[in-house]
């Protein structure tokens, strides 16, 4: 076999090309994929930051059993809520005794659940601050 310089560099430089390409390529991919993890990413902290403020309380009476048909008041005021004016939305629960406020703003409410003769007065009627877009929960018991 006879050495010809000119054959012999032209075989590196194919061989170092396709390296550059395949380079090239991973990292085209590379990018993309980086890109697209980026773009969900963003989308889902967007999507999160949209989502209604809500509140589900569940009110359940002295033994622990759930209450269904009571009538659950909230308010945005102590004034408010110790005068029963200006509430800012009432709900009956449901089967569950669940009554499910939404889009409402990140605030502490005051609570008055009622079912008959049976209330939640002097029993902790007051909220945490709700986590903004987030289903908040809270219990309140009646007697």
């Amino acid at each position: 076999m006879i050495y010809d310089p000119k054959k012999f560099n032209e075989k590196v430089l194919v061989r170092f090309d396709l390296s550059l390409n395949f380079t090239s390529m991973k990292a085209k991919r590379t990018l993309l994929l980086l890109t697209a993890l980026l773009l969900v990413s963003t989308t889902l902290s967007i999507g999160q930051s949209k989502l209604p403020t809500s509140l589900k309380i569940t009110v359940i009476d002295g033994l622990g059993n759930v209450v269904e048909n009571a009538t659950v008041t909230i308010y945005k005021t102590k004034e408010d809520y110790l005068e029963s004016k200006n509430a800012v939305a009432t709900l009956q629960t449901n089967e569950k005794g669940i009554a499910h406020f939404k889009k409402l703003q990140a605030i502490t409410y005051f609570i008055d659940a009622r079912k008959e003769d049976m209330s939640n007065d002097g029993a902790g009627a007051e909220s945490d601050p709700l986590n903004e877009g987030r289903i908040n929960l809270i219990n309140t018991v009646i007697n």
